[in-house]
């Protein structure tokens, strides 16, 4: 066995059971992206970034991914679709496997940090079967200094084997591409996938056991941002609703893109020290900040190019419509440092209505955000999950239920707690469909998102008339400055106004009926935000 670059002296990948592997430890982004080049996995684009592909897989395949269910989580994971059970027994057996994979190969290690807040950093490991990999770990993480790494104790371990495909009547997965979580040996196995979601969202899926339930911590799949006055704003939401393109302001200073906790004391810090962003249609214009971070360092996924050229071609989905990037977070000009925030003032709600119902952004109740948070009412835009070609309507509790291992009413309670001492602001906001449902309407313009999501954060609202909704009942700003008056009544919008009443009414039955299955662990001023039906 060889082990090179910085690492614990005090540790050995033996001690794991990898003793014939050359291990490449905390390498420079720069030598992983030759390394990547050399071993022909990806091409340097004309940005200077590494373009690769991640083959099969180009999105997560949540229905692959499993908790292991022993004394340590069968009565507090909510065992569902998402998490769904694997069986302690059968992890050793898998973990022996793939390290009798890697054994004979090259390995990357990185040594990283979760959580910006030091009062609650979680020490990761993540071995890699490729060195791309491995910058993806490096840009999404909390990079140690070089004394941190030397001095390095980790807590959790992530195997990320992209080559090594289990066999499900041996192993006991579904198909040969998994992704475990086991929290008694604190091991994060993925294999038969070289999606880097994968290692992204298991870490995350970690932290939103951990920190609500033994650090009293509201763990959030949000981004946030912090203005000039110090004021912290946040944005939920599912993947392609725009947590990272509306989090990225160039008023204010981004916290981060998508994983965040709220402390008791208040604090907002990122998970993360970097982005994971959408690419597809990027433009220097709609989304500065993200085309300007595409460069060296950065790691490009299934993006297309021009013919016979290295220039990146963002329109292209010929691969997957789930083209992304990865880059540090100091490669936005804007950032926090340290990604903390204090004094949350807004707090938005970004769901992408397939169905053109909702308005552009309407102001909730307190029961209202509680409801519409344990509801999580959005679409999957295409290609964020395996077999999405088109939006589809989905409710993901707390805007990120496959991420989520405790029951939504433990989330919902802690959001409901800081809303009533912090006294922030619930806005709804529409990044979907107006004028009629996806393949009738038009997706609703970034640039007016921006200017309602603005005058919130400004306390423009504050002065303008609001009515409410006739169905879902929350309150909907008549105008607002820069956006044309009539887009924000969304009946307004349809070339027939009946045909926008029965569209309203059936979400509203589906919020209903999906509702059904929380409405016991509701309280009455949850149940009372609910929509109406006539």
């Amino acid at each position: 066995m060889k082990e090179t670059g910085i690492k614990p002296p005090h540790f050995s990948l033996a001690s794991l059971g990898l003793t014939d592997v050359h291990a490449y430890w905390n390498a420079s982004p720069e030598w992983l992206e030759q390394q990547t080049i050399a071993l022909g996995q990806g091409i340097r684009t004309s940005t200077g970034a590494l373009a690769i592909r991640t083959g099969t897989f180009t999105g997560r395949s949540p229905k692959d991914k499993f908790t292991v269910k022993d004394a340590i989580t069968e009565n507090t994971v909510w065992w569902n679709q998402f998490n769904i059970p694997f069986e302690p027994a059968r992890v050793e057996p898998l973990y022996n496997k793939m390290i009798a994979y890697l054994n004979g190969k090259d390995c990357y290690v990185r040594d990283v940090f979760a959580c910006a807040d030091p009062r609650y950093r979680l020490a990761v490991r993540i071995i890699t079967e490729y060195p791309w990999s491995n910058l993806f770990a490096y840009n999404m993480f909390l990079r140690p200094g070089a004394v941190e790494l030397v001095n390095f104790h980790a807590e959790w371990t992530i195997l990320c084997v992209p080559g090594f495909k289990a066999d499900p009547t041996i192993d006991g997965t579904r198909q040969p591409n998994f992704s475990i979580l086991d929290f008694t040996r604190k091991l994060i196995l993925i294999g038969g996938s070289a999606y880097t979601g994968e290692i992204k969202k298991g870490v995350f899926t970690a932290l939103n056991f951990i920190l609500p339930a033994q650090k009293n911590v509201f763990a959030m799949h949000c981004s946030a941002n912090k203005g000039p006055a110090g004021d912290t704003a946040i944005f939920f939401g599912l993947s392609g609703t725009g947590k990272t393109t509306l989090s990225a302001d160039p008023n204010r200073q981004l916290i981060g893109d998508d994983e965040h906790g709220w402390t008791p004391d208040n604090t907002i810090f990122n998970f993360e020290g970097g982005c994971y962003a959408k690419t597809i249609d990027l433009s220097a214009e709609k989304e500065p900040d993200i085309f300007n971070a595409i460069r060296s360092g950065a790691l490009l996924e299934n993006v297309g190019f021009e013919p016979n050229s290295n220039e990146v071609n963002y329109a292209d989905s010929a691969i997957t419509e789930n083209t992304r990037v990865s880059y540090p977070i100091h490669h936005i000009a804007n950032v926090a440092v340290p990604s903390l925030g204090t004094n949350p003032r807004n707090l938005f709600f970004l769901t992408c209505d397939a169905y053109g119902v909702l308005p552009p952004i309407s102001q909730l109740t307190p029961g209202q955000a509680a409801y519409h948070f344990i509801s999580g009412y959005t679409a999957r835009v295409a290609g964020t999950e395996l077999g999405v070609t088109e939006p589809t309507m989905t409710f993901s509790t707390c805007f990120g239920a496959p991420f989520m291992p405790l029951h939504p009413a433990a989330y919902a309670r802690m959001l409901m707690d800081k809303m009533k001492t912090t006294g922030v602001k619930v806005w709804l906001v529409n990044t979907g469909w107006s004028g009629g449902p996806y393949g009738t309407g038009k997706r609703m313009s970034l640039r007016h998102t921006r200017a309602l999501i603005t005058a919130a954060l400004e306390g423009k609202l504050n002065q303008v008339e609001f009515t409410s909704h006739p169905i879902f009942r929350m309150q909907v700003p008549l105008s607002c400055p820069g956006v044309p008056a009539e887009i924000l009544d969304p009946r307004s919008t349809w070339p027939n106004a009946r045909a926008y009443d029965e569209r309203a009414t059936f979400l509203a039955a589906a919020f209903n009926k999906n509702f059904q299955q929380f409405a016991a662990g509701a309280d009455d001023e949850i149940r009372a935000g609910a929509p109406i039906m006539s």
